[in-house]
């Protein structure tokens, strides 16, 4: 299939030799592990050591040398594919993006520059950065219908709920002036994506507040545009504090892309079939809304409500380490970050920049931070290297920036929308396609005689659930 931007764009060689080290290339095997079954057989396994990180072990061959699979549910020991984007020792407390430290980039870098690294593999220069973020500005702007779909969700709606359904609905919009085993094509769906994702996550936020739409405008940069089409009053000239302004280009860069989680794995599961791109990110988002996983920092602001008062602080502590007390601090430990989560001590220093130029009069404000010199000053959390995470401390921040807690993990989905489009392509450049295909161990019924309906016996009690009804006279079920 020719692409039918082929006439407007670079040739596929330049543009391999541009994007080559982005490309994930298979290491040479050098060693291999042994592995010996109940009967005495031996099977050799190439072993693959990564730049950085454990070394694993090649199984694609073992059930055709062994008859055997492997099971290892939740994938915590299994690699699922090979990456050139983001690394992550959680014993180290280290994270880095195409090699670079999260604490350098969000000192010293923007969200802008991040998108670039994570797109092209390197950092840009000036003229670079500018030329992208202008590109990335002028394609903010969506489809006037897709504007329509807002119209048509409950006024109570989700606004996670509104992001699946309009950002898949993005796949009805582009679906023809694209071909994904183009890199060119890529390139451009990559930027087109996260060009949108603030648009659609604040027209989310003001049709739930039915608040009139604010269309981005080319005077602005990329972070400050979504501040404004989220913010701004139509009525006044939009005026944001600098402050506030780095603050959310911060939060963004530290969400930007986590490796092989569970959000980022449906998008790579999913666009293995080949599926609309847009369709692979609207399925990321709905693996993100999971309080599990994106919805942490919501689950923050629900526990200091639970806490009540800065009075209550350190009672709960108490409470918190006891495993049968039923409560448990939300926004402290990480499931990845055995030591210091490299993130949260960037978003310490910014969390506390914001509360000085909010100075926001808030309960819940006054609580997290008493939680904060509590927990850091206690040796059961010190010995255990329960630290605040960097949902802890950002949605400290969305609470001083009157962001309603619905919107925390549509927040999360717009800065992780450049990850997730990166791994997309990433796994498309890869010269052989296979179809994302887990195994599984059956422990259900054997095969069974089949019984004709007339023979099988009347059940007592009916299996079939009773739904909730409007009416019982009329039969009329709740929609």
């Amino acid at each position: 299939m020719n692409s039918p931007y082929l006439d407007r764009k670079e040739s596929l060689t330049s543009h391999q030799n541009k994007m080559c080290q982005t490309f994930p290339m298979t290491p040479q095997s050098v060693e291999y592990a042994t592995l010996q079954l109940p009967d005495g057989k031996e099977c050799k396994l190439p072993i693959y050591q990564g730049t950085l990180g454990a070394p694993m072990i090649d199984i694609t061959q073992l059930y055709a040398q062994t008859g055997y699979f492997t099971i290892d549910p939740g994938f915590n020991a299994t690699g699922s594919c090979m990456s050139t984007i983001t690394y992550i020792d959680g014993d180290k407390g280290q994270l880095l993006y195409r090699g670079y430290p999260i604490e350098e980039l969000a000192q010293s870098s923007s969200y802008m520059e991040v998108c670039y690294l994570l797109i092209y593999g390197e950092l840009p220069s000036k003229d670079e950065l500018k030329l992208f973020e202008d590109t990335m500005v002028s394609e903010m702007m969506i489809n006037e219908k897709l504007i329509e779909f807002y119209k048509g969700f409950a006024t109570d709606s989700h606004p996670m709920a509104i992001m699946v359904g309009v950002v898949g609905a993005l796949s009805a919009f582009m679906h023809k002036d694209f071909d994904v085993n183009d890199p060119r094509d890529r390139e451009y769906i990559s930027i087109k994506l996260v060009a949108k994702m603030p648009t659609l996550a604040a027209y989310a936020y003001r049709t739930a507040l039915g608040l009139p739409i604010v269309y981005p405008q080319k005077k602005f940069g990329f972070i400050e545009n979504f501040l404004y089409m989220m913010f701004s009053n139509p009525m006044e000239e939009f005026k944001c504090d600098p402050i506030i302004v780095r603050a959310v280009d911060v939060i963004f860069i530290l969400h930007a892309d986590h490796e092989q989680n569970a959000s980022t794995s449906t998008v790579r599961i999913a666009g293995s079939s080949l599926a609309n791109p847009f369709a692979c990110i609207a399925a990321g988002i709905t693996a993100l809304w999971g309080p599990y996983h994106g919805g942490a920092n919501e689950a923050v602001l629900a526990m200091l409500k639970e806490i009540g008062r800065k009075d209550n602080v350190q009672a709960c502590i108490e409470k918190s380490k006891d495993k049968n007390s039923g409560f448990r601090l939300m926004g402290f430990g990480h499931r990845v970050y055995k030591n210091y989560d490299p993130r949260a001590k960037v978003m310490q220093e910014m969390c506390y920049k914001v509360l000085a130029v909010t100075k926001r009069n808030n309960e819940l404000l006054d609580i997290a931070i008493e939680l904060e010199k509590s927990a850091l000053a206690d040796e059961y959390f010190i010995k255990r290297k329960l630290y605040p995470n960097v949902d802890f401390y950002t949605g400290i921040v969305y609470e001083a920036l009157s962001i309603p807690t619905s919107m925390f993990t549509v927040m999360f989905s717009v800065q992780r929308s450049i990850g997730w489009i990166c791994q997309w392509s990433e796994m498309m450049s890869e010269k052989v396609h296979r179809i994302s295909r887990p195994r599984q161990l059956y422990v259900g019924s054997a095969q069974r005689a089949y019984q004709n309906i007339e023979e099988r016996p009347q059940e007592g009690k009916t299996r079939v659930c009773q739904l909730p009804m409007l009416s019982n006279l009329f039969g009329l079920v709740k929609l």
